[in-house]
This record gives C-alpha cells, structure tokens and sequence, in this order.
C-alpha cells in the first residue's frame, strides 16, 4: 500500500549531511519525496512509497548518517501524494 509521512527530525541533524544521507536511503528503498532544512534546526522530510519501505525509512531517521544526533522523530501521516524523485530542498 502506497503511503506519504511527514517526518520532524530533531536534534544534531543540520550540518552533518543529514539530508544527502536521506535522500541516499530513500532512493535505495524506492521512496520519492525530499528533505529540508527548518529555520528552528530541525530537519523535514517528506516521503511516498510503499508502507514496509517508509517503515525502514522511519527506523533509519531514528539514527541518522554516522555524524548527526537525533532526539526525535516526529511522524504524521499524510493524504498521499505521487512525487517525483527525492529532492534535498
């Protein structure tokens, strides 16, 4: 079943290439979307894809690249949305 997630990611994730490293592992597991800086520090990630592939994603942004810290991960399930590729914005 295919699913789009809105994903709050808090914590040490800007500046540790935290967004590349996403869009790396969204696109191993098929998933479209992108991932974007907030002003307040926190890290946006919208994606679509499969819901067994989204549930992998979720577990990766538990952890993040090597460099990054996370303390929370936010989800929100959204209406689904056909995107294109997995863009850093």
């Amino acid at each position: 079943m295919r699913q789009t997630r809105q994903f709050t990611v808090k914590g040490k994730v800007q500046g540790v290439w935290f967004r590349d490293s996403t869009r790396r592992e969204a696109e191993s597991l098929g998933i479209t979307g992108y991932a974007r800086n907030l002003a307040n520090g926190d890290v946006a990630v919208l994606a679509s894809g499969d819901s067994v592939a989204l549930d992998a994603l979720e577990r990766w942004l538990h952890a993040g690249p090597p460099l990054a810290r996370v303390d929370e991960v936010i989800k929100k399930d959204q209406e689904y949305q056909v995107l294109t590729g997995f863009k850093i914005a």
